[in-house]
């Protein structure tokens, strides 16, 4: 089947018929930009959960934080499962194929999670939010490939573009739920829910009508040696460090909305709204980091981000109002946006190739961290309180300082 001569049936063939230097060029650039787009599709369903709590009615007495943490982990395991499978139907299926079946099983996801909100059992829930992991863990793996090509010639760089339409992807969700909340209330989250599942139907379509020019092998690394240097310590230490930065972020993004209402005592709606400047001055803040990387001391630039982090989650801590609320939101965007350019600027360096599998790896465990981390926090807010939301991302700032300091070392000791 195709669509204008082009494959969309899961080949990586490039396609048949002849055509320019020029138009070769062209179309790989647009059906990376489309794939490198993906992401925002990525940060969309990733960041559901965290904006949809309070519309579910999460923040209510009596608290049910233990049903949080299992959704959380429900994503988090479907994140695995997808490891294995996306290497299956990418193999015998082809890249195309991938995306688009991706992109289906979040539509489908979305959908049955509208027909299973509150007052159905939790865990209908949980297995929506598994098969939702599932579609995000199975994207994510074509996205890396996908955009192979712009990951071989610029990594750091292509690495924060495709953060920045993450970002993006996690304001949208969060701005859909909370305008739905302020012009409808938590009777139409039903309705927001099978609206949300258009976009990634819509990304099915556009991925459909695309094709992907098969990778050249010259050149690059066989996975036994990508997997080689992801033993490495090095890579190790990175993965480690995304780890817990993804955990720190996400903890934010995940229970922030239920702390302001709890402890604080906002509404919905405005919880949800700090939320989104929380997800607008990460974003803000990555595309300025780079900007600025040039020009700053990276070391210098490093301990002010980390600095103004911990500060922001002092003053969550110990706000009592909306101003202080929002305040703790910028330092924490502002602060967290700068570590992940400059980590990815560090592994497009100490890694100059680029292979799909190495990097997914590290990506892959870093997105694991930041499910985890709010699935750990709701199972620790379940006996010591709310207060442990911002507590756990306080210590895990405190550890990335601790493993930028043994990756410093590590490279100090072995020249690299």
């Amino acid at each position: 089947m195709s669509f204008g001569g082009v494959p969309c049936h899961g080949t990586i063939e490039p396609v048949s018929f002849p055509t320019s230097n020029s138009e070769t060029r062209s179309k790989s650039a647009d059906a990376g930009g489309k794939a490198l787009a993906g992401f925002l599709l990525s940060g969309f369903l990733l960041a559901l959960l965290g904006a949809i709590l309070p519309a579910w009615g999460y923040h209510r007495d009596p608290p049910e934080f233990m049903t949080v943490g299992n959704y959380f982990l429900g994503v988090a395991v479907g994140v695995v499962a997808a490891v294995g499978l996306a290497r299956r139907i990418l193999a015998r299926r082809g890249l195309a194929f991938l995306l688009v079946f991706a992109c289906v099983l979040a539509s489908v996801a979305l959908a049955y999670l509208a027909l299973v909100s509150p007052p159905a059992s939790p865990w209908w829930r949980v297995a929506g939010l598994l098969v939702l992991g599932v579609a995000a863990g199975l994207l994510n793996k074509a996205l890396f490939h996908a955009n192979s090509p712009g990951f071989q010639a610029d990594a750091a760089g292509t690495i924060t573009e495709g953060g920045i339409w993450y970002g993006l992807g996690c304001l949208t969700a969060t701005l859909l739920v909370a305008s739905t909340l302020l012009a409808a209330g938590t009777s139409y989250v039903p309705g927001v829910l099978a609206l949300m599942a258009v976009v990634p139907a819509i990304f099915a379509a556009i991925y459909a009508r695309s094709s992907y020019p098969a990778r050249p092998a010259s050149g690059q690394p066989t996975l036994r040696q990508a997997l080689k240097d992801f033993r490495s310590p090095g890579a190790m230490l990175f993965a480690a460090l995304l780890f817990f930065q993804f955990g720190n972020e996400w903890s934010v993004a995940g229970w922030l909305p239920i702390f302001l209402i709890r402890r604080v005592g906002l509404s919905p709606e405005t919880a949800l709204t700090i939320l989104a400047l929380y997800w607008l001055f990460l974003m803000i803040g990555r595309v300025g980091s780079v900007a600025i990387l040039p020009l700053v001391r990276h070391g210098r630039l490093l301990l002010g981000s980390l600095l103004a982090a911990m500060f922001g989650c002092l003053l969550l801590f110990f706000t009592n109002n909306a101003f202080g609320a929002a305040t703790g939101a910028f330092f924490l965007g502002a602060g967290y946006a700068s570590i992940y350019p400059l980590v990815a600027e560090a592994i497009g360096r100490r890694f100059p190739y680029y292979h799909p599998g190495f990097f997914n790896g590290i990506f892959s465990l870093a997105l694991l961290g930041g499910l985890l981390a709010p699935a750990t926090l709701g199972y620790a807010a379940a006996g010591m309180g709310v207060g442990v939301v911002i507590g756990i991302p306080l210590a895990g700032t405190c550890m990335v300082i601790v493993l930028l300091l043994l990756i410093w070392l590590e490279t100090k000791v072995t020249g690299r």
